[in-house]
């Protein structure tokens, strides 16, 4: 059953008392709204837990409401090197809670003047809430049982996902060689546990210990996917829930907190299911898999689908032994120190302590046989279970309610990834098609450029659905979420901050529902992911200062504004940035900026207020710290929108693409984009998201075009029978399945690599997405055209602007030539290696 927090509360023990006079003028002092004046104190103590001792204050003012706070200190007396560091605690709480949606007690303050109440501690946020401190949650109902074990997988996704530099937590601790040092770590600290008796298992212990470092993963040496934020003793029972909900409201007890292998935090959050040692007279190493899992309570491999679907993690099969038994190990060590603090009576948990040296003995014996079974874990998760790298076959874009869950295959949306797209689908089918030859005719009208009102209702109404910035990455949001939340006024009344920093997506996530906007050049602008305003707002979220932020980055999550990005210039060849001349000069207070750029796509719409330009600040720096990047407001002074440009008779109205010449233009030095010498940088963060996103757009412009070629055969005759009758109609549709399949696999792998290993790691596949996306919509969109005969050409059907909008993306963010020959070099690389 569940234990509400409260339950949890017990007088003091006399050996932890404080001093409560002290702690008052402490807590008075420091704590933002304590009460007061005069205020009262009660102490009590928390029961569960045995590490750091944690009490409950409850202030009251005479005549006030009483106010509960949580205090957490370091141990009395001797403790182990490097333990029990509230200090590390307390910072990753203050960084969670400020820039993440991870859930975490608020924390107030930190006193690191051990002459307050004895040693340090901070004060946090109560949480009245709901604890799980039974594994196997008896007198749970099966749907409720279910739901917890699922929040806990999720929630621990959402903490692997969080970029730690972004929180500032970069410092936090060494990412490579975790399992390594831990290893190490937890060693010695058994050993000075058990200095002074060696307990039965010390001998099995020591071996454990050889075995671990001789079998440690070779991705523990790396910094790439599965390194960052670990909470280090992620458990159901560490997890306050709501009162009434099934989800999670506070993770507590971040003692063991650092950067390092996420995967460790993974299998000892899966202990229930292997060892059921609890700190009873009961232990014995026979969790779930021994003794049946509870009627509700998800198998394994279901609960690490769900983290691997949401984390965008690879399938953990490889080295999951080793895992289990460095989990084991080192909660081996942990229960041989609290047994050790038992037996000097400083330990924080009672007469339940006096168990846990039994408990490290069960633990020992349960590791080893772990590692003598011979299988643990299957190659993959059952078939139906979400996870990235389960596999799966091609789907067909008009089957969208069926094939994307039923089948298996490498990529396997999750849960969540496939209502977003069921409603999107829906959203394009309800509003966006119904009225596009409304918004076409009046971007061909005299009136095409000013925004037809069609267009703001579709993206009140999208905002409205959730169906809003969905491109936003979830490390993005964490930077912008601090923004919105620090000073609310520059959010528009009706805009709160999760509708404004998107769904919390992986860019592999966000694939699958970019692909169905790009079955309609209108569609994007509608969910506020069209180009170039994803790409300029990532640079904000990225690169922007709080001021640029507050300035620019608001309203663009609002929809409120447009922005464009000028780069290309038609003097030079501007596939190769660094031959670009338009100047960004100096002086005192303001750069003064002088060019001509074309190609500015955005420009020329009427609610376009701001460009992100790329010229050089210095002409005679290293061939890649010439460029910069800087803000122009685009009503400054000396900015001339010279005409809008056609691609092949479509002016694309009233977005539009144009030429802009800048003719001493003056904008404040502050508007400069993280210094002078770094556009190539900004650029190459900038340029990887936006290039996959117009690949999985172009997937989606190729599958209307395969849905309005078929609807057209099927319906058309010639010759005396049905287009769709004739065999060679048949063989290049096939063709034209067969390769559009091909890439959208490419592009889902690009969006996979980009995800777990960077933008600069992913740039060959990444090239090759971008070659071969628009390259297989043109033979589609050819096909379809092909169809329909003389209206596929005419503005009739939509597929003539699609076409154009493909042949055009051979070029824009890098053309073909400049990709192959990326691709061509890393494979010249590797064959040298």
């Amino acid at each position: 059953m569940a234990t509400m927090t409260s339950e949890l509360l017990r007088p003091v023990h006399a050996a932890q008392a404080l001093d409560e006079a002290a702690l008052l003028r402490y807590a008075a002092a420091h704590v933002p709204g304590f009460p007061g004046p005069a205020p009262s104190l009660a102490l009590t103590q928390f029961g569960h837990g045995q590490s750091n001792p944690t009490y409950c204050i409850q202030a009251s003012a005479p005549g006030g409401e009483a106010r509960r706070y949580v205090l957490r200190k370091k141990p009395a007396g001797a403790i182990l090197q490097s333990a029990h560091a509230v200090e590390r605690e307390f910072q990753v709480l203050k960084a969670l809670g400020a820039y993440t949606d991870v859930p975490v007690p608020k924390v107030f303050c930190l006193c690191t003047d051990a002459s307050v109440i004895g040693t340090p501690f901070y004060i946090m946020e109560y949480l009245e809430g709901a604890l799980y401190l039974n594994n196997k949650l008896t007198g749970i109902t099966p749907d409720k049982r279910r739901n917890i074990y699922l929040a806990a997988a999720k929630t621990l996704a959402a903490i692997h996902k969080i970029d730690a530099t972004a929180v500032g937590l970069q410092k936090y601790g060494k990412r490579d060689n975790y399992c390594k040092r831990q290893v190490d770590r937890w060693g010695k600290q058994y050993l000075h546990s058990t200095g002074e008796g060696k307990p039965a298992r010390y001998q099995k212990m020591l071996d454990l210990i050889d075995w671990l470092k001789e079998n440690i993963p070779e991705e523990d040496s790396s910094t790439g996917l599965g390194t960052g934020l670990v909470h280090g003793d992620y458990r159901v029972d560490n997890l306050v829930f709501h009162p009434t909900e099934d989800r999670v409201i506070g993770v507590l007890d971040w003692e063991l907190s650092t950067l390092g292998n996420q995967m460790c935090d993974v299998a000892y959050s899966c202990m229930p299911y292997i060892i059921d040692a609890t700190l009873s007279e009961n232990s014995s190493y026979g969790g779930f898999e021994h003794s049946g899992i509870p009627d509700g309570i998800p198998q394994l491999e279901e609960y690490l689908a769900v983290y691997c679907s949401m984390s965008a993690r690879p399938w953990p099969a490889a080295n999951w032994k080793f895992y289990i038994a460095f989990s084991l190990f080192r909660g081996a060590s942990i229960y041989a120190g609290v047994y050790h603090r038992w037996t000097m009576g400083n330990a924080s948990g009672g007469e339940r302590a006096r168990f846990a040296g039994k408990a490290a003995n069960v633990m020992v014996d349960c590791a080893w046989h772990y590692i003598n079974r011979e299988n643990v874990l299957r190659a993959h998760p059952a078939t139906g279970m979400h996870v990235l790298k389960a596999p799966r076959q091609g789907f067909h874009v008009e089957q969208e309610d069926s094939t994307l869950t039923n089948g298996q295959g490498k990529f396997v949306p999750s849960e969540k990834v496939m209502q977003l797209r069921q409603k999107i689908i829906k959203f394009m089918k309800d509003h966006i098609y119904p009225k596009e030859d409304e918004l076409y005719k009046h971007a061909q009208s005299t009136s095409r450029w000013t925004i037809h009102p069609e267009e703001e209702n579709l993206k009140a109404l999208a905002k409205e659905e959730g169906l809003w910035n969905l491109f936003i990455p979830l490390d993005s949001a964490a930077r912008a979420r601090k923004l919105l939340l620090e000073d609310q006024s520059h959010v528009s009344a009706g805009s709160s901050n999760d509708l404004l920093l998107g769904a919390g997506l992986t860019n592999l996530e966000y694939g699958y529902l970019c692909e169905i906007m790009g079955r309609s050049v209108w569609a994007p602008q509608i969910f506020n992911c069209g180009a170039p305003d994803t790409g300029n707002m990532e640079v904000l979220l990225r690169y922007g200062t709080k001021e640029q932020q507050k300035q620019w980055l608001v309203p663009l999550l609002e929809g409120k504004i447009r922005s464009g990005f000028a780069m290309t210039e038609p003097q030079v060849a501007s596939s190769d940035a660094t031959n670009i001349e338009c100047a960004i000069s100096r002086q005192g207070d303001f750069y003064v900026i002088n060019g001509r750029k074309w190609w500015t796509s955005g420009a020329m719409d009427p609610r376009c207020k701001i460009l992100i330009l790329m010229g050089k600040t210095d002409f005679s720096a290293p061939r890649h710290k010439q460029q910069s990047m800087i803000l122009v407001d685009i009503n400054t002074p000396g900015v001339q929108i010279k005409r809008p440009l056609l691609v092949f008779g479509f002016d694309d109205a009233p977005h539009g693409h144009a030429e802009i010449t800048f003719d001493n233009v003056r904008v404040p030095v502050t508007n400069i984009l993280l210094g002078e010498g770094r556009g190539f940088e900004i650029a190459q963060g900038r340029l990887g998201p936006g290039r996959l996103h117009h690949c999985m757009r172009l997937i989606g412009a190729a599958e209307r075009g395969m849905n309005m070629m078929v609807e057209r055969a099927l319906s058309r005759t010639a010759f005396g029978k049905k287009i769709a009758q004739h065999g060679s109609f048949q063989s290049d549709l096939a063709k034209c399945r067969i390769e559009l399949e091909q890439t959208r696999l490419l592009v889902l792998e690009a969006a996979d690599q980009l995800d777990r290993h960077g933008n600069k790691k992913a740039r060959g596949i990444l090239a090759m997405a971008k070659v071969a996306a628009p390259n297989m919509a043109l033979k589609v969109l050819d096909m379809a055209i092909q169809v329909h005969g003389a209206a596929g050409v005419s503005s009739d059907t939509v597929l003539s602007h699609l076409w154009a909008t493909a042949r055009t993306l051979r070029l824009a963010d890098g053309p073909d030539e400049v990709h192959l020959g990326t691709i061509a070099k890393l494979e010249l690389q590797r064959a040298r290696m």
